[in-house]
């Protein structure tokens, strides 16, 4: 049984683990080009509710995808318009973006289960298959961490790969070194003929398309029930915004970051298993009250967004010009 636990543990934990990849990933994206977008929230719940609705209703993953990546990268296309067009405040603008995006979603979703009927995750069978675990082979039959690490659906591994190759394109990339500069030193960059609007767009739009495919994976593993109250989302977006800082704008590094958090989430629906499979360790975990393991990764955020504002070696990666709108005339 104490097997058993473990290795479902370990499997929550990466499937809690992986929205908030695509989250942070995606914010690491907007960051390292110089915009503080804090419009994740609403970014990943409109991705979740327009992937899952398109691709209930086209019976394909892929184009559930394809929606989730469309409709969010549309929300970063918005605060592009108003960040790098317009000049706006970066701060507003982000919180509007996930005002807008979260009433979105209530919106269309409610009109949608009231007047169309919800889509049930059930009756769209290539979703459904396409859903399927895929074992790595020789990997996924590792004792324990085999099944838990090594046997999960596509989105989990599309997830990892986007997050390794996001960081081989920030260092080794012509593309990647310039969208940096523009985040670093936008002046600079444009006297070395950088195109700063063309480079904020791209990013912006990309990194908010990645959020939208983790809001999709949140619906998806919701199993397709419409939640009116708190949404799929529910806070994962506020968290992967602080995951940015823990990463230390490293893709990378967010693998890890999310993973720690991960361990939080997974403990909300284990900690009564683990204590009752290993009570001489692990009995204190039924003890504590199940509204602190849901409260933990927000109280985790508050953490790390004070340790990084107080610590200067918590902004040692931070890009120079983030947050500030560059007006060429000044440069």
């Amino acid at each position: 049984m104490g097997i058993e636990v473990l290795t479902g543990f370990l499997y929550s934990l990466v499937v809690y683990n992986i929205p908030l990849l695509y989250g942070t990933v995606g914010e690491i994206f907007n960051e390292k080009a110089g915009s503080l977008n804090l419009g994740v929230e609403g970014t990943m719940a409109v991705g979740s509710l327009f992937g899952y609705l398109v691709g209930c209703w086209l019976d394909s993953l892929f184009l559930g995808v394809l929606a989730a990546m469309v409709f969010a990268g549309l929300c970063g296309l918005l605060f592009a318009f108003f960040t790098v067009t317009l000049q706006a405040n970066q701060n507003v603008t982000g919180l509007t973006i996930t005002t807008l995006g979260l009433g979105i979603y209530y919106f269309v979703g409610h009109g949608v289960n009231k007047n169309l009927g919800w889509p049930s995750m059930q009756a769209a069978a290539d979703v459904a298959q396409g859903w399927e675990a895929l074992p790595i082979p020789l990997l996924s039959d590792i004792p324990i961490i085999g099944r838990a690490f090594f046997s999960h659906n596509l989105l989990v591994y599309l997830g990892v790969l986007i997050a390794i190759l996001s960081w081989w394109y920030m260092k080794y990339t012509k593309a990647g070194l310039r969208m940096r500069a523009v985040g670093e030193n936008p002046a600079a960059a444009d006297s070395c003929g950088v195109n700063i609007d063309r480079y904020k767009y791209a990013h912006i739009i990309f990194g908010s398309a990645i959020m939208g495919i983790g809001g999709y994976y949140m619906a998806l593993n919701i199993s397709g029930e419409y939640l009116a109250s708190t949404g799929w989302v529910n806070g994962y977006g506020w968290i992967a915004v602080a995951l940015v800082i823990f990463a230390k704008w490293n893709p990378a590094r967010a693998l890890l970051g999310t993973f720690v958090f991960g361990i939080f989430k997974a403990l909300e629906v284990y900690n009564d298993s683990i204590a009752y499979a290993f009570p001489n360790v692990f009995g204190w975990l039924g003890v504590i009250p199940l509204k602190v393991y849901t409260a933990l990764p927000f109280i985790i955020t508050a953490v790390v967004l004070f340790a990084g504002s107080v610590r200067k070696s918590g902004k040692a990666n931070q890009p120079a010009a983030i947050g500030v709108n560059y007006y060429r005339e000044d440069r």
